[in-house]
């Protein structure tokens, strides 16, 4: 029988004799009167001497870390999840009944524990028990030594026990909310409003992707998880507000990596009489203020790169750095009028082992190199700004250069984090782009845009000049935490089912 059987089996057995002595296997509650955190806190300066004069009370909860036995003397350490205490237990200190609970407490178990506080001989602030109750069973036993597992993919998993042994991944996902609260505070402050709009879509719309499908049975309809809330967030400016935003769950039907999950979150917002240049500077000020909210400063480590978020960023023109790129990969001279033509950008592709696809236009080809060339260098916060408009179907043109949009993508750690542009207003433009993206569809580009005629029809009652960005919660987490996995700030990340 596995090791984990029989500590099982000798766990089930003492909560049966738990049982025996008329202990509930379950209690309701407890009442207490300190977390572990706060006594830690309250005392934790406080010398020995002077918390034995005022022999302090207290009833705390928590789960068992570490026993330890010294002849008569025993010790357990109480965890509340965030901080650990430690407990002195004596038999001559407490009921009987007490003591024979704690003679069957394991590893893990929940308990509570009534007593006064004080110091040991060295110095360890500690509860004196002169209680026990009895909370819940830990049935399984914990790892010994979590740091040294060699499947990683337990932490993902079995996270509730990830969050038991290993504070730092707790520390993640305490940051992760302060960093969205953050968010919320600097957003608020400037007069946005958050709203929440539809994850079941007729449409999946307001982004490039594959999107998740399902069926209303009542209605009969079929139906998208959403791939972006853009669309339904612009329609809200179109019905008057004029600042709003939605940190919200989207799902693509795509790839699993380091960066990728198929459930995520993201922030997305919009602000009418605004542009693209404006949505930078704002994002600069926005990141900067969230760093410092959850690293005390402007600046994170990330893969043993030092990441500053101090303002200004490095700003690149995509066409001008990826002709740069290919110019130096292939030792000749592309320059950006190669990348606006179909037939030079697709050359210069295939030289650089890029795949060309027969849809793909100049546009999309010169996207396609600045990625394979660029991204996993953008380690500093960069704007990648104007892109071609053949891959922002939704950005608006640049007055003076129609094959050009006024987007702009944020990349930092070596991958995107950011997307916003100077949003398209014009239904009669808006309609043809969909057009296109429909043309791409039908030759097999899966991630192509659909027709939204609502949206359309929106347009048409007048959208204001509007900037509008999205930025990715689980990379930025990712940046401000040093996680090298989007699966190490996702709770609950997606994995393969496993076969045992």
């Amino acid at each position: 029988m596995a090791s984990e059987e029989v500590q099982s089996e000798q766990r089930r057995a003492k909560l049966d004799e738990l049982i025996a002595l008329g202990v509930s296997p379950y209690p309701v509650r407890f009442e207490r009167t300190d977390t572990v955190s706060e006594l830690v806190a309250r005392y934790g300066e406080t010398s020995g001497p002077d918390l034995e004069a005022a022999r302090p009370e207290t009833r705390a909860a928590g789960r068992i870390l570490s026993m330890r036995t010294f002849g008569k003397a025993n010790f357990l350490e109480l965890s509340d999840g965030l901080t650990r205490l430690q407990i002195y237990v004596r038999a001559d200190s407490m009921p009987e009944r007490d003591f024979e609970i704690f003679k069957r407490l394991d590893l893990g178990d929940t308990i509570g524990v009534s007593g006064r506080m004080f110091r040991t001989k060295t110095n360890e602030l500690t509860i004196f028990a002169s209680g026990i109750e009895f909370l819940s069973k830990c049935l399984l036993p914990l790892p010994e030594k979590w740091h040294g597992l060699t499947d990683i993919e337990t932490r993902y998993r079995q996270r509730y026990l990830d969050l038991i042994v290993n504070p730092d991944s707790r520390r993640v996902f305490e940051a992760r909310a302060k960093i969205v609260a953050g968010i919320r505070q600097f957003l608020n402050a400037r007069g946005f409003l958050e709203v929440e709009t539809p994850m079941m879509q007729p449409i999946a719309g307001g982004a490039l992707a594959r999107p998740f499908t399902t069926h209303h049975n009542a209605l009969d309809l079929p139906l998208y998880l959403r791939i972006a809330p853009e669309l339904y967030l612009k329609r809200l400016t179109v019905g008057g507000f004029e600042k709003v935003y939605e940190i919200n769950r989207n799902f693509r039907n795509e790839g699993i990596s380091t960066q990728h999950n198929p459930e995520f979150t993201m922030l997305e917002f919009y602000e009418a009489y605004v542009d693209y240049q404006h949505l930078m500077t704002m994002t600069e000020e926005m990141l900067a203020e969230v760093a410092r909210a959850v690293t005390g400063g402007a600046a994170t480590t990330f893969n043993g790169h030092q990441i500053s978020f101090a303002a200004p960023f490095r700003r690149l023109s995509l066409r001008h750095a990826a002709a740069e790129a290919a110019s130096v990969t292939l030792g000749r001279a592309v320059s950006e009028a190669d990348l606006r033509d179909r037939q030079k950008a697709a050359d210069a592709a295939k030289a650089l082992h890029f795949e060309v696809h027969p849809s793909h236009g100049a546009g999309k080809i010169a996207t396609t190199i600045f990625e394979g060339l660029w991204e996993d260098q953008l380690i500093q916060p960069t704007f990648v700004y104007d892109f071609p408009t053949e891959v922002s179907p939704l950005s608006k043109q640049k007055p003076d250069d129609p094959e050009t949009v006024e987007r702009f993508e944020m990349y930092a750690g070596g991958f995107e984090v950011a997307n916003g542009f100077s949003e398209l207003n014009d239904p009669v433009e808006q309609r043809r782009r969909f057009e296109e993206q429909l043309k791409g569809r039908a030759a097999g580009d899966a991630e192509a845009h659909q027709m939204d005629e609502d949206y359309v029809r929106a347009l048409e009652y007048g959208l204001p000049p509007t900037g509008g960005e999205g930025i990715g919660i689980d990379r930025l987490v990712m940046l401000l935490t040093g996680s090298p996995s989007i699966r190490d700030v996702i709770l609950f990340p997606l994995m393969r089912p496993r076969e045992d």
